[in-house]
């Protein structure tokens, strides 16, 4: 049995797919008529699920803060065209001090492998983040905050889109080996070498889909510690997640 830990925020993920039956007479926006509600755990629920849904020999432990955030998203259907989203709810403060007790501690110790899902809402600060990789045996971190050397030194993988690669280029190159990042229908790149999708789909929906491809990575990777057979199955079960509308798993 896997022992995974998933550390990060815990919120819904809402899709209404609407038809737009005409413009709105008091202001130049679509009218929307709701015709499918969809609802997922999201964020770092969303890593939680298709960890589940990779694997039937899996125990996840998340944790996650106690308040509600939710994200509703207004969708055309014909055309999946996002015409708007709502985001509710905030982070409690992060209680530096008193987040790791001896009890977590075990359960860090307990892990085979550390998922930290960071939305950077507040649940998490980077101190929290440099003691939970001193103390895991396999970490890889998928987060919203600007980057440090100090930061990362002790985590195993970090993933970055292209975007937060970008934003984060010069400590990529001092630190190849550390970074994964995903190239959307082009596969991924690792250590400067671009590892293409074996099966590419088309592309209906990319909600979550660097979720599912952390969660596989890891997994894989746990599994057979083979960097690009694991960076070819992250590739492939994205690319599945793609192919589906809203938040989906494999």
């Amino acid at each position: 049995m896997v022992k995974a830990l998933v550390i990060g925020e815990l919120g819904t993920d809402r899709f209404v797919y609407c038809k737009i039956t005409r413009l709105c007479p008091e202001a130049p926006v679509p009218v929307l008529n709701p015709v499918e509600i969809k609802e997922n755990k999201g964020m770092a629920g969303n890593v939680v699920e298709n960890l589940n849904a990779l694997s039937n020999d899996i125990e996840v432990v998340h944790w996650h803060q106690s308040t509600k955030i939710e994200k509703t998203r207004f969708v055309e259907k014909k055309s999946n065209q996002m015409i708007t989203r709502v985001d509710d709810g905030e982070i409690e403060k992060c209680d530096t001090l008193n987040f790791l007790s001896p009890r977590q501690k075990k359960t860090i110790d307990k892990s085979d492998f550390v998922i930290i899902s960071d939305y950077n809402k507040g649940y998490l600060d980077s101190n929290i983040i440099d003691e939970i990789s001193k103390l895991a045996k396999l970490t890889i971190m998928d987060t919203k905050k600007k980057l440090s050397g100090s930061m990362i030194m002790d985590i195993d993988f970090v993933k970055l889109n292209e975007t937060e690669y970008q934003n984060n280029k010069e400590l990529v190159d001092l630190y190849p080996e550390k970074f994964i990042i995903t190239l959307g229908s082009e596969g991924c790149m690792y250590n400067h070498v671009v590892y293409p999708s074996s099966n590419p789909k088309e592309t209906i929906d990319v909600s979550g889909a660097g979720d599912t491809f952390t969660a596989s990575f890891i997994l894989k990777y746990h599994e057979t510690n083979d960097i690009p057979e694991s960076l070819k199955f992250a590739n492939d079960m994205a690319s599945i997640v793609v192919s589906k509308r809203g938040v989906a798993t494999p």
